[in-house]
C-alpha cells in the first residue's frame, strides 16, 4: 500500500529552533529608532516585550533551544503529519509529487500555537499578568488565548473590525480560552478614536489593531504585547514546522524542488521555508521557494523595499521591509491573516537577496483551489493557506504541461472549519477579486519615513 502520512514520535520533535540569521550571506538592515534614527536598543523594546524575546530578536546564533517547558506542551499537538496529496495528484493527472505539512492539528487549528505557547511562557517568567495583542481572522488571537490560559496569563485582543464581523466563531474561541475581544478601531485607545474621528465607518486593519494594543501594553508595566508574525522572534519559533517536514521527507526517501508557503507577516511561510533555505545558503541542496499573497494586500509583489512603520499609528520602531505604507488599509477579503501592510523583515530581506520568489492571486481562484484541495484530501483550507495550495497545484500542472516531475512541499497552515461563511459566500457569487491600481499603491506609499 502506498504511504501516505509520515509521522514521528514526540521524541523525534526538534529540540532547538533554528535562525537563518546565521547563515545569511548579508546582515538584516538595522531596526531604527523613529526619534533619532539610529539603531534601537534592548531599553527601547523593554515596554513591550521581556529580555529574553528581545535576546533571540537579534540573536546571531544557529540554533537556539526550546525550553522543557515549552516542548511539553508542543507535544499536545507535534509533531504534525506530513501527508503525500496521491489523491490530488490523480485529481490532477500530474507526474509531480506533492507533500503539504498539515499544521491544522494544534488547538486552535493553525501553526500560531508553535509561537504563542513560547511567546506566552517568557512573559510569565519575565513576571507579566496581562499580554495584549491583535488578530485578523482570528487564529493569532486564537493561539495567543490558549496560550495564556495555559501560563494564567490575561489576554486582551484587538481583532481587525471587517473579521470580527465575519468570523463569529473565532471570536467565540478566544472567549471560550478566556480572552477579552474587542473590535478594532475602538473607542478604548487614543488611536483607535483618532481613526474612527477621521474614519467612522473604518472596516479597519492588522496596523490599526496593532496600535491600539501597543498603545495599552506601554501604558501598563503589568503587560507586554505579543505579536503572531513578522518579528524575528516570532519566525524563529515557527521553524519546528521545516525542521519536522526535513525528516519526514528523509522517511519518504524524498527532496523537495519547490517549497511553497503563503504570506501575510511571514510566519508560516518562515517555518516551513528557513531550515530549507538554510541547507541551500550552506551548500547542501538547492531548492526553489516561493512566496504567494492575495493580489489585495501585495507588500511584496507591489510594495516597497523601505524602512516603515510595522502600525497605522506609528508608535512601533522602523523596520526595513516590503511594505504598502503603515496607512494602507485593504479590501475586507475572507484571508483576514494576510491583510498586513508590510512583510516581515526577514522575509523581505531574503526576497531582495533573490533567495524567493513571489506571486499574488486573487481570492476566487484561491477558493477555488481550496475546493479542488478539499475534495481530493478531505481537509478543508482557511482562506489563507488556499494561497499556498492555488501555486502548488499550478506548479503541478505545470509539471503536467512540460511532461518532467518535480517534488513540491507546501504549508497547509490551517484548517478552515471557522470559516465555513468565506466558502458559503464564494460559492454564492458574493465574492469578488480586489487589486489596487499603481496610483493607489503610490498613494498609499507617499507617507513613507524618510530615512537617511
Amino acid at each position: 500500500m502506498d504511504i501516505i502520512k509520515y509521522t514521528l514520535s514526540e521524541y523525534q520533535m526538534p529540540t532547538a529552533w533554528y535562525n537563518i540569521q546565521a547563515d545569511l550571506p548579508q546582515a538584516l538592515p538595522p531596526v531604527l529608532n523613529p526619534g533619532n534614527g539610529k539603531p534601537i536598543t534592548s531599553d527601547d523594546l523593554l515596554p513591550l516585550f521581556p529580555l529574553a524575546l528581545i535576546e533571540q530578536e537579534v540573536s546571531q546564533q544557529r540554533w537556539i533551544e526550546i525550553p522543557d517547558v515549552v516542548r511539553s506542551i508542543y507535544c499536545q499537538w507535534r509533531p504534525t503529519p506530513l501527508y503525500r496529496a496521491r489523491r490530488l495528484e490523480k485529481a490532477l493527472d500530474t507526474p509531480a509529487k506533492i507533500y503539504y505539512k498539515y499544521e491544522g492539528v494544534s488547538p486552535s487549528g493553525s501553526h500560531k500555537p508553535n509561537t504563542a505557547v513560547a511567546q506566552a511562557y517568557y512573559n510569565k517568567q519575565a513576571g507579566v499578568k496581562r499580554l495584549t495583542t491583535e488578530t485578523g481572522a482570528g487564529q493569532w488571537g486564537s493561539s495567543l488565548a490558549f496560550a495564556g490560559a495555559l501560563f494564567n496569563l490575561e489576554v486582551l485582543v484587538y481583532m481587525v473590525k471587517v473579521s470580527y464581523q465575519q468570523k463569529p466563531y473565532r471570536r467565540a474561541l478566544m472567549e471560550s480560552y478566556g480572552a477579552k475581544v474587542i473590535a478594532s478601531p475602538s473607542t478604548e485607545t487614543q488611536a483607535g478614536r483618532q481613526i474612527l474621528a477621521e474614519h467612522p465607518n473604518s472596516t479597519g486593519s492588522l496596523g490599526i489593531a496593532i496600535s491600539e494594543a501597543v498603545e495599552v501594553a506601554a501604558a501598563d508595566e503589568e503587560s507586554k504585547y505579543a505579536l503572531g508574525s513578522v518579528l524575528n522572534h516570532v519566525l524563529l519559533h515557527q521553524t519546528v514546522i521545516g525542521q519536522e517536514a526535513l525528516t519526514q521527507l528523509e522517511m519518504a526517501e524524498d527532496y523537495p524542488d519547490i517549497v511553497i508557503g503563503c504570506t501575510g507577516g511571514g510566519s508560516n511561510f518562515a517555518g516551513i521555508t528557513f531550515p530549507f533555505l538554510g541547507a541551500k545558503l550552506r551548500g547542501e541542496r538547492d531548492i526553489q521557494v516561493i512566496a504567494v499573497e492575495p493580489a489585495a494586500c501585495p507588500s511584496l509583489t507591489r510594495g516597497k523595499y523601505a524602512y516603515d512603520f510595522g502600525d497605522t499609528a506609528q508608535l512601533t520602531p522602523l523596520t526595513k521591509m516590503h511594505t504598502l505604507g503603515s496607512g494602507f488599509v485593504p479590501e475586507g477579503i475572507h484571508a483576514g491573516g494576510l491583510r498586513y501592510h508590510g512583510m516581515a523583515p526577514l522575509v523581505s530581506h531574503i526576497v531582495n537577496l533573490g533567495l524567493v520568489q513571489s506571486r499574488a492571486e486573487h481570492q476566487l481562484g484561491c477558493f477555488a483551489a481550496g475546493l479542488t484541495f478539499a475534495k481530493a484530501e478531505g481537509i478543508l483550507p482557511a482562506p489563507e493557506a488556499n494561497h499556498a495550495v492555488k501555486a502548488a497545484i499550478d506548479e503541478a500542472k505545470l509539471c503536467k504541461e512540460e511532461g518532467r516531475s518535480k517534488t513540491i512541499l507546501f504549508n497547509l497552515c490551517g484548517h478552515g472549519h471557522f470559516d465555513m461563511q468565506a466558502y458559503i459566500d464564494y460559492q454564492a457569487g458574493r465574492l469578488v477579486d480586489t487589486e489596487y491600481s499603481a496610483s493607489e499603491v503610490a498613494m498609499a506609499l507617499a507617507g513613507l519615513p524618510v530615512v537617511n
